[in-house]
């Protein structure tokens, strides 16, 4: 297996397993997210691949063909004088294809995303799961990540309870 950065030739599998990742979220919170919705077209992701700002990674099999993705991007924490100055990677989004489940492509992505967060200096590697989304909140813990804060709330709309 080898990591590398997105290319245009990997946007199919990528928009599957993005369609994966909404479906699961769909099923978790329908009433945030829209099943059968895309969360970036075609062209999104061919401009975004083409852009050094973004940090999009595949991990692939000998035959080049994409198992999992992380679509990572650099933080500055916002200037408080009550905090420390620091950057962050955020994970916005980490997905293996079922059919690659176990074989550790889950894990080679986080790894390849800490030494890329330490090359560029980075304090931390940081990320948001779902409520819900017990298979990832228990991949993130085998993975040593710790609960940073909480995000909590409480619904108006009586529809969406």
């Amino acid at each position: 297996m080898k990591i590398r950065r997105a290319e245009e030739k990997d946007i199919p599998v990528v928009e599957k397993l993005l369609n994966e990742v909404l479906e699961i979220h769909a099923g978790i919170r329908p009433d945030i997210f829209v099943s059968g919705t895309v969360k970036y077209t075609a062209d999104d992701l061919k401009r975004m691949f083409s852009d050094d700002s973004f940090l999009i990674y595949v991990a692939v099999d000998d035959k080049d063909e994409v198992l999992g993705y992380a679509f990572c991007r650099l933080q500055a924490q916002p200037h408080r004088d009550n905090m420390v100055q620091f950057n962050s990677l955020f994970i916005d989004d980490l997905c293996v294809d079922e059919r690659a489940r176990g074989m550790h492509v889950g894990q080679a992505l986080f790894d390849h995303v800490k030494q890329k967060a330490a090359k560029l200096g980075c304090y931390e590697v940081t990320l948001n799961v779902w409520q819900g989304n017990d298979n990832a909140i228990a991949f993130y813990q085998k993975m040593g990540l710790k609960v940073q804060e909480m995000r909590m709330e409480y619904i108006l709309d009586d529809r969406k309870k």
